[in-house]
């Protein structure tokens, strides 16, 4: 059994996954409610928060499930918020002291991208690995977050390679922001994405910034510059009688242009599935344009399960068993100051 703990960001998460089994148990505390107020994440808030909540987590994980059968400790290492990540790293090595099991640590990133494998492994454990290389490897990964926008090749040494990322602004990034341009409060993005339900995305022409560039990566601070510049030259009440149409061009503007960049990099070829994965891929519109992708390109399309798509202990624990480290020797020196902040 491996415990997996989670705190780079302002949720505090447990799991525990069994080898040959899956996921077991998965135990989380958002902290949205508390920095609601702030228009955004507050580090310092953030992280008290999880000396407060971890406790608890353990506790309520303890009682579902228990740790007797507890072999090793996969926590996120990083990128993140280092004193949050200093919370998560504490709690790994103290257990790890307690327990006399091994600690790993784990890039969240990178458990992001194996995030949409977790339900290819519980359909049928024992015969994963020969799946994964004969029917979806190599993949196409679209990681999509707050902090992040990359594409990125897993290959059939499931070896992790960045193809393109953002060179400004994430994608999670520009929708968040765009509903604050448009007052919509925090956090942004769900929000934009319901009001939007029903627009027209035709409504405005917002820019899809490097689409018609070869290159991969992406670029979202000139789409929001767009509807600030937009939003200016409008009313306040026009603005809020064409809400829906404002979000739902938006909306589009964002998805079509991480829809063109990943339908590029599938005709470079040799990709037998795509993955989508990150805080945004709990869009819908993006679930269901990136679906019509795998099937318009005749590749197998795999999202995360939407409980994965956030910050979230599980997609750790599994990241650690596809990348099959459970024979390395685990480490307790492992530092917030030694943030693992590079995909590959």
């Amino acid at each position: 059994m491996l415990l997996a703990i989670e705190s780079s960001c302002d949720e505090s998460a447990l799991a525990l996954f069994e080898r040959g089994v899956g996921l077991r148990g998965e135990w989380i505390s958002s902290q949205v409610s508390l920095h609601a107020e702030y228009g955004g994440v507050v580090p310092d808030l953030a992280s008290r928060e999880h000396l407060n909540n971890f406790a608890p987590l353990l506790e309520e994980a303890r009682r579902d499930i228990g740790f007797d059968d507890v072999t090793e400790i996969a926590v996120t290492t990083g990128p993140g918020l280092a004193a949050c990540l200093a919370m998560g790293l504490a709690v790994a090595n103290a257990l790890s002291l307690a327990w006399k099991v091994p600690v790993f640590g784990v890039n969240h990133l990178r458990a992001h991208a194996h995030s949409p494998f977790v339900s290819v492994y519980e359909e049928c454990p024992e015969d994963f690995d020969t799946r994964l290389a004969e029917e979806f490897l190599p993949h196409l990964s679209l990681i999509v977050s707050g902090g992040n926008t990359i594409l990125a090749r897993i290959d059939k040494d499931r070896s992790l390679s960045i193809l393109g990322q953002t060179i400004d602004d994430a994608a999670g990034e520009a929708l968040d922001k765009g509903a604050k341009l448009l007052a919509l409060g925090y956090p942004g993005g769900p929000k934009l994405e319901k009001l939007a339900v029903g627009g027209n995305v035709k409504a405005y022409r917002f820019p899809r910034a490097l689409v018609d560039k070869q290159h991969l990566d992406f670029s979202f601070s000139g789409l929001k510059t767009s509807l600030r510049y937009q939003v200016e030259k409008m009313e306040p009440s026009a603005v809020e009688a064409d809400m829906g149409n404002l979000c739902a061009s938006y909306q589009e503007a964002v998805v079509d242009a991480l829809i063109r960049k990943s339908e590029r990099a599938l005709k470079a070829g040799g990709y037998r599935s795509i993955g989508l994965s990150g805080g945004v891929s709990n869009n819908q519109v993006l679930r269901d344009r990136f679906e019509a992708l795998g099937k318009k390109r005749k590749v197998r399309s795999l999202l995360a399960r939407r409980c994965h798509t956030g910050d979230n202990a599980g997609m750790i624990a599994f990241s650690h068993v596809f990348e099959n480290r459970a024979q390395k020797t685990g480490s307790l020196d492992i530092a917030p100051s030694l943030q693992l902040d590079k995909l590959a």
